[in-house]
């Protein structure tokens, strides 16, 4: 169980911050980036669940995503080889197959894609858009970080957040009238 008690600790102040391990890094180093922008994104979602409220199978779905990304967060801020009294928490294959299943079933009931689609349509599609675009760039941090740090992030983790993009990307589709209210690409319009 998680207590805070304290929200400022000064510790911080110097520009780094601690890891599960105790060890301290940089606010700028790749794993702080990664897990920021995993916290970013949870942010997004909950932007986005303010225009969800009326889709109860939707919302339960990006409720459950944020949760698994607090589990993500927290995979991510305990390197690999950490050594613990007990066993970190890491994003597991049956979460990537339950976002799997919920990209399936949502996308059943999409019109068939013709174009690429524009963010926006409703307040819920942007929003799911933009949850959609942070998290891609979550995803170029992680990779990012296991190049530089081969092992760094678990392979699940990689594959949970490379799909957690797609998920937001037919969410988005889906709550504009299944894909029939989609604000499409016109190649060279306004030109």
């Amino acid at each position: 169980m998680v207590v805070l008690n304290r929200i400022y600790t000064r510790k911080g102040d110097d520009g780094s911050t601690a890891l599960v391990t105790g060890e301290r890094l940089p606010k700028s180093h790749l794993r702080i980036e990664a897990y920021g922008t995993i916290d970013e994104t949870n942010a997004v979602v909950g932007m986005a669940r303010l225009h969800t409220a009326e889709m109860p199978d939707l919302d339960a779905m990006l409720a459950r995503i944020q949760n698994d990304l607090f589990d993500l967060g927290a995979d991510l801020a305990t390197p690999p080889d950490a050594v613990l009294k007990w066993e970190p928490l890491r994003v597991v294959a049956s979460q990537v197959e339950r976002l799997e299943q919920e990209i399936d079933r949502l996308n059943a009931d999409l019109e068939p894609l013709k174009s690429f689609v524009l963010p926006g349509g409703s307040a819920a599609s942007a929003h799911l858009h933009l949850a959609r675009t942070v998290s891609r760039r979550a995803e170029r941090i992680m990779v990012g970080l296991t190049e530089t740090d081969a092992g760094a992030v678990g392979r699940e983790a990689v594959a949970y957040v490379n799909r957690l993009s797609d998920f937001f990307f037919v969410a988005a589709r889906w709550v504009n009238d299944h894909g029939r209210t989609d604000v499409l690409w016109v190649p060279g319009a306004h030109r």
